[in-house]
């Protein structure tokens, strides 16, 4: 008799609230009900017709051992007749059963695969109605790890788990009254051994149970330990930490070696020792099923119907142990999946929006307030008035909040108080889209996709030419470089565009912005990336580019934004200077500081 199978050591993933979370994976079944629940009504026939199979084939022996005793007693002989009559049955059984498998296994593979589809594009659509704060609060590969592995995990059970969890069970009844139909005495001696091997098994995982946390602890940290000198192995070498490396690395790995055998030997225990007891339950199965057909109280092929029932009767039990873990982490992932659908969205636009029209780039901030938590503020009452075409430069220390500014102007957050004008309307009254359009962004970390340098490039502006295009990266100083690519603006960038420089991707994305021609420009630290002789033509360019526009530029080296109508500065969250270069040295405050320090220590302020 085989044993239960139990995880060596694995951690099963368990949902906040099971009974909730199923709620949820039933309502998400509604639409499919009916594809769902004859799916399983199928899943149910197959096993309840495969289930009489072993009682028909011990029929065969019967009949063969009956014609043999004829024929030595010379009183007949073997009926083939009859055994292909029962061969026939058998087949069809076998046959029918089959038909109803795939036919389940069609149905749940529809509904689930249905599902899977239904949420991915429900959960596509949540993303961009979520508010930026969402994102600052979770990791980005936690949100994947809900795209792909909570929804695939949930798909998978939908199509697997609960079917032949159901399955199972009406198949441990079907074998429990088919051994009792044939002998209730064998049946009880069958019945003993089950608990004696799970009682085995577990005396044996609670005792192999710590040393694999061990082992999987240790694991972890040689792993930690090889990537950490690969890595550093530069550093390593310098200081002559050769050898300190590989002492330690020998006492990680004879930790793992102690805790992986200790481990792999309790768990190998598991199949001898309840393959043994399985056979006992054989033998004693054997000898009383023998003692029972000298009897005549049984069929001798009863006793090989019998012994196959006994021997597949804890196959199911072991799987719906198994089922019953993954229907924990099912429930486990749905919640994942629905906590990220349930999660609040951002403000609707408004219901009547103000129409599009031609912008000029006048904006004002009106006693603005602001905090990324409700209760620590960190833009106070903030006023500025900016007119068409001016350039608004925002500086201070690394943390400061420079981006929070721009980030309210393109409205990623709402505010807790006060308002944001562009040509007079507020901006809570725009359509996102609308506001959007209006302003060209480039952002610190130059992002590109996978495609050629044109589909990149168009990015910014659909609807652009070629001969745009090229413009635009004429005046960001890149067509030269882009002409020195094997195919040019046809040149195919990699998923993590590791074929070009950060530089050349700033370039790039700064000749993007340029295509899409926007009335006000957000700069955020835009040449942090390049070099100096770069910055210098990319400055040129945009120079050229930023008359007659709106700009607000966020930079680390202050020397660029010398000529700017205005400059705030800012240090943890507040503005705590506002004026132009030369009245901000003339204070001799916190930019003049920055200025000098950045000079005299020849630092970049970011």
């Amino acid at each position: 008799m085989s044993s239960p199978m139990h995880g060596r050591g694995q951690s099963v993933q368990k949902p906040k609230d099971f009974k909730g979370s199923l709620k949820k994976i039933v309502r998400i079944l509604a639409p499919y009900k009916f594809s769902f629940i004859l799916g399983l009504i199928t899943a149910v026939v197959s096993v309840v017709i495969s289930v009489v199979g072993p009682k028909i084939m011990g029929n065969i022996i019967t009949e063969i051992a009956n014609g043999f005793m004829a024929k030595v007693q010379g009183t007949g002989g073997i009926d083939f007749d009859k055994i292909f009559e029962i061969v026939s049955i058998l087949c069809a059984i076998y046959a029918l059963s089959s038909a109803f498998e795939y036919v389940q296994g069609f149905l749940m593979s529809g509904v689930s695969n249905k599902i899977g589809y239904s949420l991915r594009k429900e959960m596509n659509q949540k993303i961009d109605r979520l508010p930026l704060s969402y994102f600052d609060k979770h990791a980005h590969g936690d949100i994947l790890s809900r795209f792909t592995n909570d929804v695939d995990t949930l798909v998978q059970s939908l199509n697997q788990t609960l079917s032949s969890l159901l399955s199972n069970l009406v198949r441990v009844i079907g074998f429990l009254v088919m051994m009792v139909s044939i002998s209730w005495k064998m049946t009880l001696l069958a019945l003993v051994i089950v608990p004696l091997s799970i009682i085995v098994v577990m005396f044996v995982v609670k005792r192999s149970q710590s040393y694999f946390k061990q082992q999987q602890k240790s694991l972890g940290i040689v792993n930690g330990h090889i990537e950490e000198m690969y890595s550093a192995h530069i550093i390593v070498k310098a200081f002559n930490g050769e050898k300190q490396s590989m002492q330690t690395f020998e006492t990680y790995n004879k930790d793992l070696y102690q805790s992986a055998w200790k481990s792999q030997f309790l768990s190998g225990l598991m199949m001898p020792l309840t393959q043994f007891i399985g056979n006992l339950g054989y033998v004693g199965v054997c000898i009383l099923g023998g003692y029972l057909a000298m009897r005549q109280e049984i069929a001798l092929g009863d006793i090989q119907s019998f012994i196959t029932y006994t021997r597949n009767f804890t196959q199911p039990i072991n799987q719906i142990s198994q089922s019953m873990n993954t229907l924990q982490s099912t429930a486990a992932a749905a919640e994942r999946v629905f906590e990220f659908l349930d999660q609040p969205e951002q403000l609707p636009d408004s219901t009547a929006p103000v129409s599009n029209q031609e912008t000029i780039g006048q904006v004002s901030f009106e006693n603005v307030v602001f905090g990324y938590e409700p209760d620590k503020t960190i833009i106070h009452n903030f006023s500025m008035y900016v007119k068409p075409g001016q350039t608004v430069a925002i500086v201070g220390p690394t943390g400061a909040g420079k981006t929070t500014i721009v980030k309210l102007l393109m409205r990623f957050y709402e505010l807790n108080s006060g308002a944001i004008y562009i040509d007079g309307v507020n901006i809570k009254d725009m359509k996102r889209s609308d506001l959007r359009s209006k302003v060209g962004m480039v952002l610190q970390d130059a992002w590109l996709f996978e495609g050629t340098i044109m589909e990149n490039l168009r990015f910014g502006k659909q609807s652009a030419t070629d001969q745009q295009v090229i413009e635009a990266c004429k005046l960001a100083h890149v067509d030269h470089f882009i002409h020195t690519l094997d195919h040019g603006y046809q040149t195919m960038l990699g998923n993590d565009t590791s074929n070009i420089s950060q530089g050349q991707k700033q370039l790039l994305t700064i000749a993007r912005a340029f295509l899409a021609d926007p009335s006000i420009l957000i700069l955020d630290e835009a040449t942090s990336s390049v070099d100096t002789r770069t910055e210098i033509l990319i400055q040129k360019g945009m120079d050229e580019l930023m008359k007659g526009r709106t700009s607000f530029v966020i930079a680390h080296r202050l020397s660029t934004i010398k000529n700017a109508d205005a400059i705030l500065v800012m240090d943890h969250g507040d503005i705590v200077e506002v004026g132009n270069h030369e009245q901000l040295m003339k204070k001799q405050g916190f930019y003049y500081n920055l200025y000098n320090a950045q000079f005299e220590g020849d630092e970049e302020i970011e």
